[in-house]
């Protein structure tokens, strides 16, 4: 490959050093822009987690009171 120098017009170099400064300067916004969405996705993951375990436990609870009244109704009185 030749040494020798390649002209680029300075516009074009001034374009592209902007261009690079300018994705600089924006990383630092845009990684905190992604970290708030993966917390809030988290937190809205938790969120559903909670309310899918409290509606599992009402439904054991509610069984567990239809079996201790159905028991309890099935008891018979008995007489000395």
């Amino acid at each position: 490959m030749a040494d020798t120098p390649i002209l680029v017009n300075s516009q074009i170099t001034d374009a592209i050093t902007q261009t690079n400064v300018k994705v600089l300067g924006e990383a630092p916004a845009m990684a905190l822009g992604s970290l708030y969405q993966t917390v809030a996705n988290s937190v809205a993951m938790a969120a559903a987690n909670a309310v899918y375990s409290q509606q599992q436990a009402n439904v054991t609870y509610q069984a567990a009171s239809t079996m201790g009244v159905a028991k309890l109704l099935s008891l018979t009185i008995q007489s000395p």
